[in-house]
């Protein structure tokens, strides 16, 4: 296999995008992902949002933060997502 072919693991795995709304447990984030959908008798768009805990080994990102995490084995009971990249830091007034 070459260096540019994906393996078909990667190209299944999962990334959303979120806020981090919660970093006072160890090596863990709780990321709130949001999404639009429209109401099925209304027809009016509404906000749906999921929480989702991700893994962050060095402890590194803050309340407030945007980050991308993605989809991986289990790492722990209810944790089984990794914090990929900072997406955009938190704006501290």
């Amino acid at each position: 296999m070459s260096e540019t072919e994906v393996t078909p693991a990667a190209k299944r795995q999962r990334t959303l995008i979120g806020k981090v709304v919660s970093n006072k447990m160890d090596k863990t984030v709780v990321v709130r992902v949001e999404r639009r959908v429209k109401h099925p008798v209304y027809g009016k768009i509404v906000m749906r949002s999921n929480k989702y805990k991700a893994h962050d080994e060095t402890n590194q990102y803050n309340e407030g933060d945007t980050v991308e995490i993605a989809e991986g084995r289990p790492i722990s009971r209810d944790k089984s997502w990794r914090v990929i990249r900072l997406v955009e830091a938190a704006h501290v007034i």
